[in-house]
């Protein structure tokens, strides 16, 4: 057994310590939920341009998947409980920093920060769990907490951020994350044992150079071409990008103990499950993040009302996260999936005409209970398509996809909207107001005769979320092609297979890496 240092009180009390470590599990899904809810108020006072908005809005997800390899690794070797205490301080630390924004840049900033504060706070949180409970029943307990932590946040946050945004200005939705941290970092030394892989050997500073900038430079290729159209900078960020990749790649084939596994992807049920989650999870986040500035902008709800609003479709999350194993026990994950996605694109098709709360607000459901097995399985089957040795690189890899494909979603489906915005306000509008929709409801209110200018931008960006949602259930649409084809062959869980919504079973040591669980979207 690999040594692991345990407190004083650290075993007689891993319910104690659980308590401590869902506090930022919640914290995780719940910042979301109040960024987008917050977005029109940070719009109309920080004036950012379209691009800029995007870019605060989808820099966490970049950051998270682009250093979450890095910090599953580095947890290795310094002790998770550690990387989850540095990552705890730095959120609190961005949380202030975003509170207080004076500017797009700086929010920019704080976002990106928060976003590599939640690679190393999440995965550790999750690993130190199989380190805790030992029992295979009371494992399976936490885990199933740890995910019910995810899906509380994700229901909470609209509520709690249409509070704050009621009563405060809007930076005051990043400082929930200050009082939520502050427990963890009293208590952690307490409650929490330590972990470190004492084989880890060290860290490929190259590989972890490599891999970002291989990831950062096609992130915003993407980016680039989706908002402006495809141009010089964004041929030159995409061979720059690829050129990474190649070395990285080569660079990963040729280590005994690679940064990421790449022969894993040799295997067609493990790619299978990674593009089911990239291209899932970039179909979902794209109008999961439009349908906020929805509500409030378009159909003039407070922030307070707009959260419940966005409450039925936390509730289809779960309640298909909680149907969904119950379904692949009898079926085949690939039916479950696909039959999933059948489901979502008649959510995405009410999106693609809706015009209205009421409308949106049950396409959105629709489409979160559809995309649901995707999430509740899609890491699991990765893990199961791995060897046993392999699983806490297969559980890495999978949560990679999965929070590169949500923040692709704003990226890709979240451009397209602005672009559509843009095309749809006529050429005599300011250009003030042909850049966000918040920009020209602000301008309304100052000018004499706004009133037709606000009518103009509800309408252009009603058109943008309609234009969004018919991308994302072209995503769908392949997503549903490719399960069907990589994932025909896997059988139902209960014919003999490990359950894809259970961490993968544990030899000694326990595997000190990402776990692999359910999970539900969100900035992490």
């Amino acid at each position: 057994m690999s040594p692991a240092t345990v407190p004083a009180g650290g075993v007689r009390r891993p319910w104690l310590g659980l308590a401590v470590l869902l506090l930022p599990v919640t914290l995780m899904t719940a910042d979301l939920g109040v960024l987008w809810l917050a977005t029109p108020f940070l719009a109309g006072d920080l004036r950012p341009t379209g691009g800029e908005l995007l870019w605060i809005t989808d820099v966490y997800g970049f950051l998270t998947a682009g250093t979450l390899v890095v910090m599953g690794t580095l947890g290795d070797r310094i002790g998770r409980r550690r990387l989850l205490l540095y990552g705890s301080a730095g959120f609190a630390a961005a949380s202030l920093l975003a509170a207080y924004a004076t500017s797009p840049l700086m929010l920019i900033l704080a976002r990106a920060l928060l976003g590599v504060a939640g690679a190393a706070v999440l995965p550790s949180t999750l690993a130190l769990i199989s380190h805790m409970f030992t029992d295979a029943r009371q494992r399976a307990t936490a885990i199933a907490m740890w995910v019910t932590a995810l899906s509380v946040g994700l229901a909470a946050g609209p509520v709690i951020g249409g509070v704050l945004l009621d009563h405060w200005w809007w930076g005051s939705v990043f400082l929930i994350g200050i009082p939520v941290m502050v427990p963890v970092l009293l208590l952690a030394r307490v409650l929490l044992p330590e972990y470190r892989d004492p084989d880890a050997g060290r860290l490929d500073l190259v590989s972890v150079a490599l891999f970002l900038l291989a990831v950062l430079p096609l992130i915003y290729a993407v980016k680039d071409a989706a908002g402006q159209g495809p141009g010089a900078g964004t041929a030159f960020a995409s061979a720059v990008g690829a050129a990474f990749a190649v070395a990285f790649a080569r660079r990963q084939n040729r280590l005994a103990r690679p940064l990421l596994e790449l022969r894993l992807f040799r295997d067609r049920a493990f790619a299978g499950a990674l593009l089911a989650l990239l291209l899932g999870m970039t179909a979902l986040n794209g109008v999961e993040y439009l349908v906020p500035q929805y509500l409030q902008s378009v159909g003039g709800l407070s922030p307070l009302a707009a959260g419940l609003w966005l409450i039925p479709g936390a509730a289809g999350l779960v309640l298909g996260s909680q149907l969904t194993p119950v379904l692949a026990a009898r079926f085949r994950p690939a039916l479950v999936i696909v039959g999933g996605l059948v489901v979502a694109l008649g959510g995405y098709t009410v999106l693609a005409v809706a015009e209205g709360v009421l409308p949106v607000s049950l396409g959105l459901t629709v489409v979160m209970f559809g995309v649901a097995p995707i999430s509740v399985l899609g890491t699991g089957l990765a893990v199961g398509a791995a060897p046993p040795e392999k699983a806490g690189a297969a559980a890495a890899t999978g949560q990679t996809a999965y929070d590169l494909g949500l923040a692709l979603g704003i990226a890709v489906t979240g451009s397209v909207a602005t672009a559509v915005y843009r095309a749809r306000m006529p050429g005599g509008a300011p250009d003030e107001a042909r850049d966000t929709l918040g920009a020209a409801l602000a301008l309304a209110e100052r000018m004499p005769g706004g009133d037709a200018l606000a009518a103009t931008a509800k309408a252009a960006f009603t058109s943008g979320l309609q234009g969004a949602s018919v991308l994302s259930a072209g995503f769908a649409l392949v997503t549903a092609g490719l399960v069907a084809v990589l994932l025909r062959h896997v059988p139902p869980v209960s014919a003999g297979r490990p359950d894809p919504a259970e961490p993968p079973a544990r030899k000694d040591p326990p595997l000190p890496s990402s776990d692999a669980a359910p999970r539900v979207p969100s900035g992490v």
